[in-house]
C-alpha cells in the first residue's frame, strides 16, 4: 500500500468520478483505475460500487476513508515540519452548496491560491443537508452551509454573515406593483423553492404555516439558478437569497416583493471537524476566508 494510492483514493472519494480525480491529480484515468483496483485487491474488499455511471463509496470504503484521512493528515503534518508556508504542498477538499459556491467562495479561492499556489484545492458541490455528514465521513476538510445557527459538539462552527432571503417576481407579476401585501394575497400563487429537506425551505414552510398561508402551489428545484430563471419567465414567485438576484434586480428583470419573512435567520457558516488536525494548509484557508468574508 503506497501513499500515492491513498492520496488517489481520497481524491476519488471526494469527486466520486475517476476522470475528475485523474484531472485533479494530473494522471490519465486508466492510472487512477489501476491504482484503485490494486488497492481493492490488496485490501480484499470493494471500496467503490459502480452503479451505471454513478460511483459511490461502499460501507468499507467509508470506513477506510476515515483512516486514510488520518494517515494523510499525519503525512502533511510531517511535511509542514520541514517546509515554510511559501512552499506548502498537499490537498484541501472544500464543499458547499450551489449558492455559496457561486456567490461567496470565488474570492476566497482566489485569495488562497495566490497565497498557497502549491496546494491542490478540490471543490465538491454537496446539497446543504449533506454537508455536515461530509465532515464526519472525512469526505471534506472544510464545508460552508446556509442554515440557522449551527450548534454541534463534534464540529467547529464559524458564522460568516447573515443572508437575507426575499420573495422575487417578474416585473409584470400581479403582485409586483403592490406596496403592501397581506397573507391572503398569496393564495393560489405558485412558489418556486428548493426541495423539501433544504434547511431554509423548512424555515420558509414554517413561516407560511404560521401566517396561515395555504392554497398555494410549489414548484421545487435543486438549483437556485433554475428558480431564478423561472421567476424571470413569469412562472411564479421565487424564494431566494438577495445575493443570488442582485444583478437581475439591477437590470429590472426581477423585483423584490414587499413581504418580510418573519423568524428567518439564515447564515453562511464555515465548519470543520473539531478533532481534525488544523494543518498549516487548513489554517491558511480558514484565515483566507476570514480575510475575504464580511462578518456576521
Amino acid at each position: 500500500m503506497e501513499l500515492r494510492q491513498l492520496n488517489t483514493f481520497r481524491t476519488v472519494a471526494s469527486t466520486l468520478n475517476f476522470s475528475r480525480a485523474a484531472e485533479a491529480l494530473n494522471y490519465v484515468p486508466s492510472n487512477v483505475t489501476m491504482q484503485m483496483k490494486a488497492l481493492e485487491d490488496e485490501l480484499g474488499v470493494r471500496l467503490f460500487d459502480r452503479l451505471g455511471k454513478q460511483l459511490v463509496l461502499t460501507t468499507e470504503g467509508k470506513r477506510f476513508l476515515t483512516h486514510v484521512q488520518d494517515v494523510l493528515d499525519k503525512v502533511d503534518e510531517a511535511r509542514s515540519a520541514v517546509h515554510d508556508n511559501e512552499h506548502l504542498t498537499g490537498t484541501l477538499t472544500v464543499s458547499a452548496n450551489e449558492v455559496v459556491c457561486a456567490y461567496r467562495l470565488p474570492a476566497v479561492f482566489r485569495r488562497f491560491r495566490s497565497q498557497y499556489p502549491g496546494v491542490r484545492l478540490i471543490f465538491r458541490s454537496v446539497p446543504n443537508q449533506a454537508l455536515r455528514q461530509a465532515l464526519f465521513d472525512g469526505a471534506a476538510d472544510v464545508v460552508f452551509i446556509l442554515d440557522e445557527p449551527v450548534r454541534s459538539s463534534g464540529l467547529a462552527v464559524e458564522p460568516l454573515l447573515e443572508e437575507t432571503f426575499r420573495l422575487f417576481a417578474a416585473p409584470d407579476h400581479p403582485l409586483a406593483a403592490r406596496t403592501k401585501l397581506q397573507p391572503d394575497d398569496f393564495h393560489r400563487e405558485v412558489f418556486l423553492t428548493n426541495e423539501k429537506g433544504c434547511p431554509y425551505r423548512t424555515m420558509f414552510d414554517r413561516s407560511f404555516e404560521k401566517e396561515g398561508i395555504d392554497s398555494i402551489t410549489y414548484l421545487e428545484f435543486q438549483s437556485a439558478e433554475a428558480i431564478k430563471q423561472c421567476a424571470i419567465s413569469g412562472i411564479g414567485i421565487a424564494f431566494l437569497p438577495e445575493i443570488v438576484t442582485e444583478a437581475e434586480v439591477a437590470r429590472g428583470e426581477l423585483v423584490a416583493l414587499p413581504w418580510q419573512i418573519p423568524d428567518l435567520r439564515v447564515y453562511t457558516q464555515m465548519l470543520w471537524h473539531k478533532d481534525k488536525w488544523l494543518s498549516p494548509i487548513m489554517t491558511g484557508f480558514i484565515e483566507a476566508v476570514r480575510e475575504v468574508s464580511p462578518k456576521a
